[in-house]
């Protein structure tokens, strides 16, 4: 019993050795691993996000979040981060999104806080499951710039899966969201169409899948997908889009980076006057976005 403990335990070791990554790294820029942190680790993010292009005038948004995620156990961990955006826009006026041109720095605008859980761990079990719930309150609407409370409720379901002694790793998430949101009145602008200040409620639902390639020491390629849609009180599907493009990840013994291209191929639901983009969603949406994450491990 003892020499099969002991061998048991040089596998694992080995296996863990061989990995692409630690936990909490991220291989890919949008959908996440099911990796858990171990009981005591304490993970630091830095992510920057731009969105840009709707099509007609000139739109840039960058959105920041600053995250500490702490592993309370082997299996459970939890995460809070802070927000902050900025929006530069003009000759573009969409009713409802984009009321007016504006540009603001960015700026401190929400926080955010999640739990997560692995029931599976990739590295030990035949696939890794895991599940998030999170929270996010924000007052800076991240299309417009405007001032606008939303509360967001998410929850996440993530799959991972080693292959080719884990050179090759499969991830997959599927999730909900869930928000509240109130805009904050427009000095000089009353009209309701062009900016309704009614609460209104939102859910969307994401699926996402992608694959990550080590093609060297501490360097991966990869590539993913995510289909999202958005169902509104009034209106039913407000939207839908389809995001897909690569990313390349670093892996250092602390530290990890990953930049991710995500343009959008296909999209629908509502549209602005004079869009002419037929085929894609550019209210919400826009042509592309490029993610840029930092991780370093305590």
């Amino acid at each position: 019993m003892k020499k099969q403990a002991l061998s048991s335990a040089l596998l694992l070791g080995a296996m863990a050795w061989n990995l692409p990554s630690m936990a909490g790294e991220n291989l890919l820029g949008y959908t996440a691993g099911a990796e858990p942190l171990p009981k005591g680790a304490l993970e630091f993010y830095q992510i920057f996000v731009q969105r840009s292009d709707k099509g007609q005038g000139s739109y840039t948004a960058l959105d920041s979040i600053t995250e500490l995620e702490y592993g309370f156990t082997n299996r459970f961990s939890g995460s809070a981060a802070l927000i902050a955006r900025s929006v530069d826009t003009n000759g573009l006026i969409i009713g409802g999104y984009l009321p007016e041109e504006k540009s603001n720095g960015l700026t401190l605008s929400g926080i955010e806080g999640k739990l997560k859980y692995s029931f599976l761990t990739p590295a030990l079990d035949d696939i890794g499951l895991a599940t998030a719930v999170g929270f996010e309150y924000d007052t800076i609407d991240k299309h417009s710039g405007q001032d606008k409370d939303t509360l967001s409720i998410t929850l996440d379901l993530m799959l991972q899966k080693y292959f080719m002694d884990a050179q090759l790793v499969w991830l997959a998430n599927i999730g909900m969201e869930s928000t509240h949101a109130k805009r904050a009145s427009i000095s000089g602008i009353n009209d309701e169409e062009m900016w309704p200040t009614v609460p209104e409620m939102e859910i969307g639902t994401y699926v996402s899948t992608g694959l990550s390639y080590r093609f060297a020491p501490n360097w991966s390629v990869g590539a993913e997908a995510i289909y999202e849609q958005e169902h509104e009180t009034e209106v039913g599907q407000e939207r839908w889009s389809v995001f897909a493009g690569p990313s390349i990840h670093y892996g250092g013994r602390h530290f990890w980076s990953t930049l991710t291209y995500l343009p959008q191929i296909s999209g629908g639901g509502e549209s602005y006057d004079g869009q002419t983009d037929d085929n894609l969603h550019l209210i919400e949406k826009t042509k592309q976005e490029i993610k840029f994450k930092i991780g370093y491990n305590f």
